[in-house]
């Protein structure tokens, strides 16, 4: 146990700083249409590419690098469409981010794909609303969405709705969410609160712990307690890898609720590392991805092209021109308008298929995963096409 402990301590550590950035990016949505100018289907369609280069952060270059990879093999894929792609440098900063949109605008950008961050996103949608120029931004964060912005990223309301709906036609309806006690716990509790209600199930407790080594030890016996006591079918948790499920499922598993005691479904992807898999206490877990077969075949693709693993996010900047490409292809000078981002149809990417709404939110064909043996084990296949299982 002692090992646990240590290794959930470095984990909570890391992942306070990323979660308090999340707390300072959840800015307001923007006003204004989402509309969109006309484009010349007869010429090469400008888009302008926004990546977090030039912060002077290894991380940061190489995602960089990835995406604009990710976009010109999108661009290889589309087959006669023309995409003029222009790539700007933020530097991961919001001012740099807002600049850089103005200035791509008036060098004539049609659209905009990216920026990264949920504060980038959110200053160049300013700016790109006053233009009238959609943005189709790589953050998965909901509070940045609407008017022009749109999000790629995959978001805890689409997560959340998928394994609810799972878990409800697996006979588990009787949910205690469990949450930490920091901003994504709390827009994670929202977002299974609303999963678990459209499936029809029922949210019989909520139980939560304070983001800290201490708070999870201190909380479990009493959330085991609770589940006992309100009959729960299963633990819906928002815990992700780097951050306190090491340490929650271990505490949980220690106070009689772990494997073949309750189902564990999990909000974020507990794959990723690989090692999570290993840990006892999440051992017949459930939680959701994208379709692992179209990504499988883009990782093979994208590392015998480039010789390099593609960053995880990266297939967004796929997802983006493969969208723009599907709409360009139709010939309308309309194409890149909110009505015609949000086509009901939706778009197939290398993460599944996948559609734009009109909230600026996004719905993904996600696949459903069981955690066995060390291994993620797909029980529950990615939708194909919008309308059937999994939706």
């Amino acid at each position: 146990m002692l090992s646990v402990l240590k290794s959930a301590r470095k984990s909570l550590g890391r992942a306070a700083t990323v979660l308090a950035a999340v707390a300072l990016a959840a800015c307001q949505p923007i006003g204004g249409s989402s509309g969109g100018p006309a484009i010349d289907t007869s010429a090469p369609v400008p888009v302008a590419l926004l990546v977090p280069g030039g912060s002077g952060q290894a991380s940061d270059e190489l995602l960089a690098r990835s995406l604009q990879n990710a976009a010109r093999m999108a661009i290889s894929d589309l087959g006669g469409v023309q995409i003029d792609l222009r790539v700007y440098n933020t530097a991961g900063q919001a001012a740099q981010a807002q600049a850089m949109a103005t200035q791509a605008i008036d060098e004539g950008a049609r659209i905009i794909l990216g920026p990264v961050f949920a504060q980038e996103a959110n200053a160049a949608g300013v700016v790109a609303a006053a233009r009238g120029v959609n943005v189709l931004a790589f953050s998965n964060n909901p509070d940045i969405a609407g008017g022009n912005v749109f999000i790629l990223g995959p978001t805890f309301q689409n997560t959340a709705a998928r394994l609810a709906s799972h878990a409800a036609r697996n006979g588990k309806r009787r949910i205690m969410i469990v949450h930490d006690q920091n901003a994504a716990g709390m827009i994670g509790r929202t977002a299974i609160e609303q999963g678990v209600a459209r499936s029809g199930g029922s949210v019989v407790a909520v139980g939560s712990y304070e983001f800290s080594q201490n708070g999870v030890v201190q909380a479990a016996p009493q959330i085991a307690a609770t589940a006992r006591a309100n009959g729960a079918e299963a633990l819906f948790l928002t815990a992700d890898t780097a951050g306190a499920l090491p340490l929650i499922s271990q505490m949980l598993a220690d106070n009689g609720m772990g494997p073949g005691a309750i189902q564990f479904i999990g909000l974020t992807r507990w794959d990723i590392p690989q090692a999570t898999l290993s840990l006892p206490g999440v051992q017949g877990a459930w939680f959701a991805l994208p379709d692992p077969a179209l990504y499988g075949q883009y990782q093979s693709r994208y590392q015998a092209a480039f010789g390099e693993a593609p960053h995880p996010i990266s297939g967004l900047a796929y997802d983006g021109i493969a969208a723009i490409g599907a709409l360009v292809k139709k010939g309308q000078s309309n194409a890149l308008t909110g009505a015609a981002l949000t086509q009901s149809a939706g778009f197939v990417g290398v993460n599944g298929v996948f559609r734009l709404r009109s909230d600026g939110q996004n719905e993904r064909g996600l696949a459903v995963a069981q955690i066995s043996n060390g291994q993620a084990i797909i029980i529950d296949p990615a939708p194909r096409s919008f309308g059937g299982a999994g939706f």
